[in-house]
């Protein structure tokens, strides 16, 4: 039977959003002595103490110091001594550009503690855990934490022992989080993953259309808006709703060239995944989505069957599981995370090789972040799908029965239109991502699409065929039917319901022989892609479009992209590519598997995520340079002042013993 994608589920709560503090919640009482300067030091919750000087006299000494980078990386140095100046600025970046930086630095070189605002808890520990790593003064504020651990962060941001504070939006709409803000000195205003504040975004949160007023309660203090996806509109959104009429706006390019797009014609998605798991590098880390929880555990089970390190995670699951998962994925090697879209944003791990879906998102702008993070740390990474005609028909009929008014169906409507003109190409994926974000560029050379054209055919005549059956069971009989029995009759097929109803006797019956199930199925799927062809009801019924008429007079041409069936078994999927540690030279091999289990090691022995520690990208440059001294690792990129002196002798232990 042809693939039925299950039941969507609607977006589920996500568990990791912050909560308000409670009603009787108040700051805690003032020192006698009043604001203090950032020198002093404390030993409260996540905050690390006496490692660096309170402010660092340039952007670039921080970056190098505190990061362990001996340059900025695209627009980032203009927007760092741009804010450092007092401006504000709103940040379009990709994932992996990083926008962390981009805020962070001002923080160390400003006076005063840099405030951000990040919508997921999971987001939040895994940032203050890296800059803690780094030696900064991080800490934050929400609802995992009991009342004397929240006091004594508390007191450390007004006593100015703070370099960075992290809150989440909903904590900033009470009154007594922003009279506490006041009590101490704010270097600067960074607010993350803005995109949410757009109502015609994928990711609209309600709590961020409050953060337009910091600017009138803390004057003077420079703010940031960032995040990675944005259409022109959402970011003209982003600037009028957090009122930013003076901002300067820095938007690089969206591109990220280590990612391959791949998008594959659904037909055993499940099998067609595995196939696509297996062609990756051993022990790669993965996120597949899914629309719905009871397709997340399906996939997860079946993969798990098949001996893949596979787990599930979505809103359903208790607060212990998503905890615990979410952790094996962090920790571990090469677990495959299975999630609705509840899974992600809070996910800084920098080495993830793959992201699939096999199903297909509703907009560009939530696949284009979901694909982002793939590929983090700037390696080569992954991004693949499956789609099909099933995925129209059911995102057409979530549309037609949501709650929203016209104007938000059709909105929907055009990021559908837009998601499906991707997936529908000929041409390069890159260029229609990138153009989607309003920018031009070249064929890229790295998707599906550029290293195997697809062939093109005309459909003009069974486009024709199709549309005539449907016009004469409408006008003949008043009756309407789904893509699979419109098949049967174009096929001539003989099946209970096709005599039961008499169908042998239309005149199109048979008529489509010529082509098989899936072609035709590939036909509607694009004939509905184009609007060439509606759904409708709870049913996914096919009915005429307005501009039906121009293909069934001959007047409207109609190119079609030929599916190509099976793509990823006939490359040799099942076969998985070379590890990491395949792709050094021979000579380096032996010694970047040693540091990765002494990072192992140190990870679980602090308990973090490995890339804490040190990512993959600072393990290559190890393994190849082989530094002999402690001066000779401030040459490593990702080396900074406090893990040359936490991890300097062992990692050198680690290289004279190979």
């Amino acid at each position: 039977m042809p693939y039925e994608p299950p039941p969507y589920d609607e977006p589920p709560f996500d568990p990791y959003l912050d909560a308000p503090p409670p009603d009787d919640w108040a700051p805690p009482a003032a020192d006698a002595s009043g604001p203090a300067r950032r020198s002093a030091r404390v030993a409260a919750p996540g905050v690390a103490s006496g490692v660096r000087p309170s402010v660092y006299a340039t952007p670039l000494e921080a970056l190098k110091t505190v990061y362990g980078y001996d340059a900025f990386r695209g627009d980032q140095r203009q927007i760092v001594e741009h804010v450092v100046s007092g401006g504000d600025a709103v940040v379009l970046m990709p994932t992996g550009g990083g926008k962390s930086v981009c805020y962070q630095v001002p923080a160390l070189v400003r006076e005063g503690t840099g405030l951000v605002v990040s919508p997921l808890i999971a987001l939040m520990h895994d940032q203050v855990d890296a800059l803690v790593a780094n030696g900064v003064r991080a800490a934050y504020l929400n609802s995992t934490q009991a009342p004397d651990e929240r006091a004594r962060v508390e007191r450390a941001y007004v006593a100015g022992e703070l370099d960075l504070l992290y809150v989440a939006p909903e904590r900033l709409n009470g009154e007594q989080t922003l009279r506490l803000l006041e009590r101490g000195t704010l270097s600067v205003i960074a607010i993350d993953e803005a995109h949410c504040v757009s109502q015609w975004g994928h990711d609209f949160r309600p709590d961020y259309l409050a953060l337009g007023g910091l600017g009138e309660r803390f004057p003077g203090v420079p703010r940031l808006a960032l995040t990675a996806t944005a259409t022109p509109e959402t970011h003209r959104e982003i600037t009028e709703r957090l009122r930013l009429p003076s901002a300067r706006h820095f938007v690089a390019s969206f591109d990220r060239p280590n990612i391959r797009y791949r998008i594959d014609a659904k037909t055993e998605p499940r099998r067609q995944l595995l196939d696509f798991i297996r062609s990756q590098p051993e022990g790669a880390a993965g996120i597949v989505y899914a629309l719905s929880r009871n397709s997340v555990e399906q996939t997860a089970t079946y993969l798990a069957g098949q001996g893949i390190d596979a787990i599930p995670y979505h809103a359903g699951l208790d607060a212990a599981t998503r905890a615990r998962h979410q952790s094996r994925f962090l920790r571990e090697d090469g677990v495959v995370v299975v999630a609705t879209i509840a899974f992600g944003m809070g996910i800084d791990k920098p080495d993830v090789r793959f992201v699939a879906h096999i199903d297909l998102p509703k907009s560009v702008e939530g696949y284009y972040q979901e694909t982002g993070r793939a590929g983090r740390d700037g390696l080569p990474a992954q991004a693949w799908m499956a789609y099909g005609l099933g995925d129209v028909v059911q995102q057409r009929r979530m549309i037609q029965q949501s709650d929203g008014d016209r104007a938000i169906q059709q909105r929907q409507g055009q990021h559908l239109d837009a998601m499906l003109a991707l997936c529908e190409t000929v041409g390069c994926r890159r260029q229609n991502l990138l153009a989607y974000f309003g920018q031009a560029s070249q064929p890229c050379g790295n998707c599906d699409t550029c290293l195997t054209p697809p062939e093109t055919w005309d459909g003009l005549v069974p486009a024709q065929k199709l549309l005539s059956t449907v016009v004469r069971l409408k006008r003949e009989r008043n009756q309407a039917f789904g893509a699979g029995h419109l098949i049967d009759i174009l096929r001539g097929a003989s099946t209970d319901r096709v005599r039961k109803l008499g169908h042998e006797s239309l005149t199109t019956y048979g008529i489509g022989a010529d082509l098989s199930e899936q072609d035709w199925r590939s036909v509607i799927r694009q004939l509905l892609a184009r609007g060439l062809l509606v759904a409708q009801g709870e049913y996914g019924t096919l009915a005429l479009s307005e501009a039906s008429g121009g293909v069934l007079r001959g007047e409207t041409p109609v190119p079609l992209r030929r599916d190509v069936i099976g793509r990823a078994s006939r490359s040799g999927g099942g076969a998985r590519k070379a590890s990491a540690a395949d792709q050094l030279a021979p000579q380096h091999r032996d010694l970047f598997e040693a540091l990765r289990a002494w990072r192992a090691d140190q990870a679980r022995e602090q308990g973090v995520p490995a890339y804490i520690v040190f990512g993959d990208a600072t393990l290559r440059a190890l393994a190849e340079h082989r530094p002999a001294s402690l001066e000779a690792l401030s040459g490593i990129s990702g080396i900074g002042e406090r893990k040359r002196e936490a991890y300097g002798a062992a990692v050198l232990a680690v290289i004279a013993a190979h």
